[in-house]
């Protein structure tokens, strides 16, 4: 079957960020976005909002952003939407807004579900795993102007993929346990039946092999059921990456976008040189996703085919003078920059698991700590002892 690739300008790039929405009182998920949803549509053009929807669980509100030149219109363009949703909360009054990859102590069976279609028939196929998907993350979009480097930046970014999971990490708890995991989140979601690490494909035919083998053997109904950590978007003619955690700063969706951004921009450009991509062997990177979801920040990664293995933070530090002049390019380097500061004060799952440490476990701390975060915009900027675990 053929997948048209939409057309889109070079580097562009577009962001997703999932907010959850708890009792003010309790910390407790609260499932009342489908009341957030219908405040915001009526005060939109639109029978809906444009651009703020739901998502599987009423307990979320997806924030959309349009498409950007730089990172810095597109967290604006985010900040901007969650200024709508908070006022809506706010008015309610009783609830608040946080986001991390996961809620600290909610349990599963106590969320309702958005009353879709396609989320009947996924939990109607995946059951108790799809049940659990009390997850929050962010992805990103960045264009490409060519349909046939898509897959190729896709496998190059892949080499990335635990420097994207450690910096972004923030689901150290589930249902109020400390899993001792920096991101449960990625192993969780991992359990759907195409979500996780994509398979190695040759070009863009290969792919659409694949999604039409997916397609007739009813696994899928088209190709956006594909839930890759990093995959192809054809309808916006982008990369996608939906590796990363939900993080509770817009500080920190800037640095995360701008990562990603410069990335793909940069992978672009050498392979506009004639250059091939560093492609890991796919164990390699199955073991540097599960390194970088069990141990964050104090991951150690596989960097190369020769099996070079280096802290993630170090490869990150160097990364970040690698990708300094493609910043200046892109407009994004004060966002790039900010990857600094997580390296320096701690990815969220630090801040999480030093807030629960200081409240003697009580994770009702933690979950006021995140609603702090969020609404006040900023995270802590001390250096960050490593977690026991």
């Amino acid at each position: 079957m053929a997948i048209e690739f939409a057309r889109s300008a070079r580097s562009t790039v577009g962001m997703e960020w999932e907010i959850a929405i708890v009792d003010r009182a309790t910390g407790e998920l609260a499932s009342v976005a489908d009341r957030v949803l219908e405040v915001l549509d009526e005060g939109s053009p639109g029978e809906h909002h444009p651009f703020i929807t739901s998502e599987l669980l009423t307990n979320t509100v997806e924030l959309v952003s349009d498409v950007h030149t730089t990172v810095a219109a597109t967290v604006a363009d985010l900040e901007g939407q969650l200024a709508e949703v908070r006022a809506v909360i706010d008015e309610l009054g009783e609830y608040e807004l946080i986001c991390s990859g996961s809620h600290p102590f909610s349990q599963w069976y106590h969320q309702q579900l958005t009353d879709k279609a396609r989320y009947r028939k996924l939990i109607e196929r995946t059951r108790w795993w799809g049940r659990n998907m009390m997850i929050w993350g962010v992805h990103v979009h960045v264009g490409i102007e060519d349909r046939d480097k898509a897959l190729p930046i896709l496998d190059g970014l892949l080499a990335y993929l635990p420097h994207l999971q450690a910096l972004s990490a923030s689901s150290p708890f589930w249902a109020g346990v400390e899993t001792g995991y920096a991101s449960n989140r990625a192993l969780m979601f991992q359990q759907l039946p195409t979500a996780g690490l994509p398979y190695p494909l040759a070009d863009w035919a290969a792919y659409e092999r694949y999604v039409d083998d997916l397609i007739r053997t009813g696994v899928i109904e088209d190709h956006s059921e594909v839930r890759w950590d990093i995959r192809p978007s054809p309808r916006w003619g982008t990369v996608e990456v939906r590796v990363c955690d939900g993080v509770s700063t817009a500080a920190e969706i800037g640095a995360i976008g701008a990562l990603v951004q410069c990335l793909v921009e940069w992978m672009s450009t050498r392979l506009d040189e004639g250059e091939k991509l560093t492609v890991l062997q796919p164990w390699y990177l199955r073991e540097n996703k599960w390194r970088a979801a069990r141990y964050g920040m104090d991951a150690e990664v596989i960097t190369d085919v020769a099996g070079t293995e280096r802290p993630v933070a170090d490869d990150l530090r160097d990364l970040l003078t690698t990708l300094a002049p493609v910043a200046d390019r892109l407009g994004c380097a004060a966002e790039l920059q900010h990857v600094r500061a997580s390296l320096d004060g701690g990815a969220s799952y630090q801040r999480q698991l030093r807030v629960a440490e200081a409240a003697d476990g009580d994770l009702t701390a933690v979950v006021a700590h995140l609603a702090r975060e969020l609404r006040e915009g900023s995270a802590p900027t001390h250096t960050p002892a490593s977690p026991s675990s």
